[in-house]
């Protein structure tokens, strides 16, 4: 049976080792709002008692004892992701990929760590505190050497971007059990052969992170290329809309002075009811048939983000083509957005998306967006009609929706885009069938 002496170092241990996977994980995850998760950190700490004790548990069970680390490894795993999912209010497989991606690290440093006192029998000539408070420095370090790498920010990208995060967690699930093992492993290496053992720990760490960030400038790429190949299509789109304003402009210039001469015939008789009854159907004739589509093309053309045009074109292609009345406004040119133009893109096309879904419940849909850019102030707004009961306290977490559990994904992911924005502002209402949703994005963040 373990001593108390034992099982409190055992505990500090352990508690240094969630303090340094917590600062990986901010890292990992390109964390601005630092303070706001650590505030959360409080409902993390009994994991480490929890460890000691099913790790006494498992030390009572002499069948268990050669599995006791690895058992006790998975429960913290499996704590930690959970406490990840809460605090960043992330999916599960999200939050456990970022928790073994930051295992990787913190098992690592602990490996590397090693090469110091490798040999010396710590309390002797070296405390146990002093290498509690190295191994929490040293994980300090590195971690902030990974965020000015801007590891987090290709990770991340990798997370958001992966259609099945499923896979990409059960891969960095595999590799952390290779460290996990790779430190077990130091306590049967030869002398002789530690520099290279220690060499190998090195390089594969680096080439697991290497690994991370191909993989998510792959996904990168293949969005920017998806977004190209979107311009050009909706470019074609937007090419037919003003073939259509040509073919409707020559039919009314054909047919222009007949007009004129009807009119004519109206005034001089005298028929200036008749006359101001043909004028409006006239006016409401051209704006049916041209008004709206030129007003169209002038305002998509103020929006002069590619990236933005080409995600609203192809939207309000898919509107037109659900029989949803969409109306757009762009007063004023919108050449920047002081935020990752990416990120802003999503946040509209989140916005977007659920105004569609919501105003397809209606038996008049219809959707209105307005984009408004003053003095490097860019403003977005978007209503649209509903019918669903609306739960503030529910709406914005993940996997809530009014169609059923499993369906909210979107405006979790909105709300977590824009926490690393202290610049922006948003908005929220609802009243007399009509959902309103709007994002101010000030100066720079």
């Amino acid at each position: 049976m373990p001593l108390l002496s034992d099982l409190l170092d055992n505990f500090w241990d352990t508690l240094m080792g969630h303090l340094v996977l917590v600062a990986f994980l901010l890292a990992v995850t390109d964390e601005h709002a630092v303070w706001r998760r650590l505030k959360k950190l409080p409902l993390l700490l009994p994991a480490p008692f929890i460890a000691v004790l099913l790790s006494v548990g498992l030390y009572a069970v002499p069948a268990l004892r050669m599995v006791q680390y690895y058992i006790v490894s998975l429960a913290i795993l499996a704590m930690c992701s959970f406490w990840v999912q809460w605090t960043w209010r992330l999916g599960f497989w999200q939050s456990f990929a970022a928790t073994c991606m930051s295992g990787i690290f913190q098992v690592a440093e602990s490996v590397l760590l090693m090469i110091p006192f490798r040999g010396t029998p710590l309390g002797e000539s070296t405390p146990f505190a002093a290498v509690l408070g190295l191994y929490l420095c040293s994980g300090v370090a590195a971690a902030l050497l990974l965020y000015r790498l801007k590891f987090g920010k290709w990770f991340r990208l990798l997370l958001e971007s992966e259609p099945a995060p499923r896979r990409t967690a059960l891969l960095l699930f595999a590799l952390e059990a290779a460290t996990e093992v790779l430190l077990r492993l130091v306590n049967g290496v030869q002398a002789s052969f530690l520099i290279f053992y220690y060499l190998m720990a090195a390089a594969m760490v680096v080439l697991m992170a290497v690994l991370i960030v191909h993989l998510a400038q792959r996904f990168d790429t293949a969005r920017k290329m998806q977004a190209q190949q979107d311009i050009i299509v909706q470019q074609r789109l937007y090419e037919q809309d003003l073939e259509i304003i040509r073919r409707e402009v020559h039919t009314f210039r054909h047919d222009y002075k007949n007009l004129l001469a009807g009119l004519s015939q109206q005034a001089g008789e005298g028929e200036m009811e008749g006359l101001r009854n043909t004028l409006s159907e006239l006016d409401v004739g051209f704006d049916q048939r041209l008004g709206r589509k030129i007003q169209a093309s002038t305002q998509i053309g103020n929006l002069q983000l590619p990236e933005a045009r080409s995600l609203l074109l192809s939207k309000l292609t898919a509107m037109r083509e659900k029989g949803i009345d969409c109306r757009l406004e762009v007063l004023y040119p919108v050449v920047e957005v002081n935020m990752d133009v990416w990120d802003f893109v999503r946040c509209l096309g989140i916005l977007t998306d659920n105004a569609m879904e919501a105003a397809l419940d209606t038996e008049q849909p219809w959707v209105e967006i307005i984009l408004l850019a003053q003095e490097g102030r860019v403003f977005l707004r978007i209503s649209n009609s509903y019918i669903n009961a609306i739960e503030p306290g529910k709406m914005w977490d993940y996997g809530w929706s009014t169609k059923g559990a499993g369906r909210g994904l979107g405006l979790a992911g909105y709300q977590h885009i824009l926490e690393n924005y202290p610049n922006i502002s948003i908005g929220t209402s609802w009243e007399n069938g009509v959902f309103v949703q709007e994002m101010t994005v000030e100066g720079r963040p």
